[in-house]
């Protein structure tokens, strides 16, 4: 089992708690596909894109129940990154929690799986 990792911001994650479905966050709509990282990326893209951003859930996904519609692309540096195509059903969702900032304004994550 493989877990994947989208950072997203709490109301509109909530949003997509009252419809069961997350579409994408801005992002994720403009380039067609929504955004997910491993646990070993996870850190470097909350530093890339939401740093110093407050009021963020850090979702967790099993990989393999995402089917064919998850393609594993090349992004930063060469590096493999999951995207999914198509919509987030929130039945597939393992996890949900905060994402706070810590010391130095860094995310503090909890414990990744791989």
């Amino acid at each position: 089992m493989s877990v994947i990792y989208k950072i997203c911001p709490a109301d509109l994650w909530r949003a997509a708690e009252r419809e069961g479905v997350f579409r994408g966050a801005p992002v994720d709509l403009a380039d067609g596909f929504i955004h997910f990282s491993t646990a070993t990326q996870v850190a470097e893209t909350a530093a890339k894109h939401f740093a110093g951003q407050t009021d963020l859930v850090l979702v967790r996904v099993r990989a393999e129940k995402l089917g064919d519609r998850l393609r594993w692309e090349p992004s930063r540096g060469g590096a493999l990154f999951p995207h999914l195509y198509g919509y987030l059903d929130l039945r597939d969702v393992h996890k949900v929690e905060p994402l706070p900032l810590g010391t130095g304004r860094h995310h503090a994550f909890p414990s990744l799986e791989p």
